[in-house]
């Protein structure tokens, strides 16, 4: 077949049997191998519809100039469709995508702005920020905005979820894939739910994201929030297109275990995808391990290609350096947490406890910081340091509520944060929280870090 033009061949992608990785699971796991798309992306598949839906509705005119924060795989996408119909592009990235995602897009012709990833969504200087006043300052110009353009969604409902259905014969009983602006996750699911209100969705986070909290409690958590690692997956918004009641349950994922995962694919599938592809596989046969059965089929989402990772996840020393082979040379909180035997119980003190109640708690435990909670939630912390000298400067503040004294909440990492990371963490004065694989919340300081390094 000939086509005319290179977007021409997004779309139809194979469907993938998974034979190693999947040993000893129940039922048959499928993977849907996005990177046979023309970018090497599912992200082709939106990007390309939220262009010609722009262009329909007079958005994006000839000459115009096509903006947007992208992790890389959005922005091949747009870079594509604007080769093919004669747009600029302008792309702006946080600074923990990898260098192989700049370089590509540079090399289709885009511009790009790398950002800081350790900012909140609302700074000035985020890659969601910048993006959107470039779209302000500069005539004829489109901001796709792929976390709330619902045509990222409608993508995948109109050709991700006929495929899956179409190839699978309509026998396909679970669909998982990671989450990250939604789209894929839930445009898919819409389409096979529509086909088949049975079918059960599984969508993958990670640990610094709040869409599995949120799911389960209604409540977006601030302090879910923390960096992490793996691209693509995972975020600290609420994009328009993650319809929570399209997705069933939800599994978190470590950088490390994702990272493994990946490698895994390509050494043992042949699968040579990207590090969120290795989220997307993990955290489903997680689930798949304690609810398929014989007879069940699970489809898979891969993203992307291992390309745009060889200098992190097929990296070995990248790897070792953040404690993700086997031969580490840096422990994790992991290893501070299995070291405490089982013994261990965070003390904490409550939102309406009296402050002269959490000095005394302090004064027992000889603790120098607390966690304090709310209905169960980390809501602030209180610091020796700290509390002492405002009581000097109001000695009534004794019999207030901690919440009157109380300061920022001590940030969350992840389990396999690796003790360098850990100790860059650790501010002056505030420990770091973590949560178990139990969902147990413990807490990390300075001595405990010091201690694990000379062991």
């Amino acid at each position: 077949m000939i086509y005319n033009s290179i977007i021409e061949t997004i779309g139809n992608t194979p469907l993938v049997r998974l034979n190693k990785v999947n040993q000893g699971i129940k039922g048959e796991i499928l993977v849907k191998v996005e990177y046979f798309n023309p970018g090497n992306s599912m992200k082709d598949r939106m990007a390309i519809k939220m262009v010609e839906d722009a262009e329909k509705e007079g958005i994006l005119k000839p000459g115009g100039t096509i903006i947007e924060g992208t992790s890389g795989n959005t922005g091949m996408g747009l870079a594509l469709a604007a080769i093919a119909k004669g747009y600029k592009c302008i792309f702006t990235m946080a600074d923990k995508q990898s260098k192989e995602k700049i370089d590509i897009l540079k090399a289709v012709g885009a511009e790009v702005i790398v950002c800081p990833t350790n900012v909140s969504p609302e700074d000035p200087r985020s890659y969601y920020s910048v993006a959107r006043k470039l779209n302000k300052d500069i005539p004829n110009s489109f901001y796709p905005n792929q976390y709330d353009n619902l045509s990222n969604w409608k993508a995948h409902y109109e050709t991700t979820g006929p495929e899956i259905w179409k190839d699978t014969e309509g026998k396909i009983t679970h669909y998982a894939a990671g989450v990250g602006t939604g789209g894929s996750m839930c445009g898919t699911a819409k389409y096979l739910k529509e086909q088949n209100p049975d079918i059960i969705t599984v969508g993958i986070d990670t640990y610094g994201s709040v869409f599995k909290k949120f799911k389960e409690t209604g409540i977006f958590d601030e302090n879910e929030v923390y960096p992490y690692l793996t691209e693509g997956i995972g975020e600290d918004i609420l994009p328009k297109n993650v319809d929570f009641d399209m997705i069933d349950h939800f599994v978190k994922v470590t950088d490390k275990d994702s990272a493994v995962m990946t490698r895994r694919l390509s050494r043992e599938e042949g699968l040579f995808v990207g590090w969120s592809c290795g989220s997307a596989v993990h955290g489903a046969l997680e689930y798949a391990k304690e609810h398929l059965k014989e007879g069940d089929r699970m489809v898979i989402i891969l993203p992307d290609h291992g390309t745009r990772y060889l200098g992190k996840v097929y990296n070995d020393d990248w790897m070792r350096n953040h404690g993700f082979l086997e031969d580490r040379s840096f422990g994790t909180a992991r290893d501070i947490i299995a070291s405490r035997n089982g013994s261990y119980q965070l003390v904490v003190t409550q939102k309406s406890d009296k402050v002269r109640e959490a000095i005394a708690l302090m004064n027992s435990t000889s603790i120098s910081q607390i966690p304090v909670m709310d209905n169960g939630n980390v809501v602030g912390c209180i610091t020796d340091n700290k509390l002492l000298s405002k009581i000097i400067d109001n000695p009534n503040l004794k019999d207030s509520p901690v919440s009157e004294v109380m300061e920022d909440s001590m940030k969350f990492v992840a389990l396999d944060s690796t003790l360098d990371v850990l100790s860059s963490m650790v501010d002056k004065e505030k420990a770091v929280l973590v949560r178990d694989d139990k969902h147990q919340i413990h807490i990390i300081t300075k001595h405990d870090i010091l201690e694990a390094i000379t062991k």
